[in-house]
């Protein structure tokens, strides 16, 4: 008899204190429905339910922290995704505790309800399609979001530059006079020596930006050495900074405002903003989907594996 009541208490026991951890942390809840909602959606999944265009694995955990960052949920970070039938099985980090998520193929987190996490302007019957794409990145040079932007859209301007229009726009200098210089010499190597300016930007972003932010002469110099480095002529591009640079920045400014910009980095892509995970490859996704006939270069698979960071500047 003692035995069978210390049993109970310990059962007793054991449900509070995992009821406790619930309460504390919401997201062992959310685990238990998913697991149970997962195993109810395969029977679905199985006969066909589920539509729409296909993402990649990669793309649907970015999705998902940015569907989570834009609830006001910070601090989510993607560790691995995995296939499970027809699901993806995410696995990410909250507070030191790894949390699995199931979404579908085609972008639908399994949550109390069926719940889209691809942002609306990622699908590419939202691109409006031509000829000649533009494609245009709206950042400043110095914000971290911009940052985690500029080094994948310029990865895919190497590749589709000769099929579409690729610019960035540095239309804004919120962290200080050395973000304001680095804007004009951004935009001074597109005026002179555009070819060129995507290895710069690229090197810039691994490179210069961890090292530079907040120094406006560790900037001027780490710029002239890279520009000297990748054969670009520095003096005029600095004789550029000193007279046009201020102009330029006026224009950089008006168009971010006549699109509409709100923040930085912001993707438009034939005069739509495109919400699109921050990778090569779903940039190179987005731009692939605006021409009329798509290029056979297009079929070559980019980076996937970019920064997960929502936010921006």
């Amino acid at each position: 008899m003692e035995e069978k009541k210390e049993h109970e208490n310990h059962e007793h026991s054991h449900k509070k204190n995992l009821t406790n951890k619930i309460r504390e942390n919401p997201w062992m809840l959310a685990t238990i429905l998913l697991a149970i909602l997962c195993l109810i959606l395969l029977v679905f999944a199985f006969t066909g339910n589920f539509t729409g265009n296909s993402i990649s694995a990669q793309a649907a955990g970015e999705y998902l922290v940015n569907f989570y960052s834009d609830k006001g949920i910070s601090g989510l970070e993607l560790e691995n995704v995995g296939v499970e039938g027809e699901f993806y099985a995410i696995n990410a980090s909250y507070q030191g505790e790894t949390i699995p998520f199931y979404v579908t193929k085609t972008g639908y987190f399994v949550g109390n309800s069926l719940i889209s996490i691809v942002p609306v302007q990622a699908s590419t019957t939202e691109v409006s399609k031509s000829d000649k794409p533009t494609a245009e990145l709206y950042i400043w040079s110095y914000c971290p979001y911009g940052v985690t932007a500029l080094a994948p859209f310029a990865d895919v301007a190497k590749l589709l530059g000769s099929f579409a229009d690729f610019k960035v726009y540095l239309y804004y200098a919120g962290h200080g006079d050395f973000e304001e210089q680095q804007n004009k010499i951004q935009a001074c190597i597109q005026e002179s020596e555009p070819e060129k300016y995507w290895d710069y930007a690229k090197t810039f972003a691994s490179d210069i930006y961890t090292k530079c932010s907040g120094d406006k002469a560790c900037d001027l110099k780490e710029s002239t050495a890279l520009m000297k480095t990748l054969g670009i002529d520095s003096a005029k591009v600095l004789s550029c900074v000193n007279t046009d640079g201020e102009k330029l920045l006026e224009e950089h400014s008006q168009a971010a405002q006549d699109a509409g910009v709100q923040g930085s980095p912001t993707l438009i892509i034939n005069g739509a903003q495109a919400s699109v995970a921050r990778t090569a490859e779903a940039y190179k996704g987005a731009v692939c989907s605006a021409f009329n006939d798509v290029p056979s270069v297009c079929s070559q698979t980019l980076d996937s594996t970019g920064s997960t960071a929502s936010g921006n500047c």
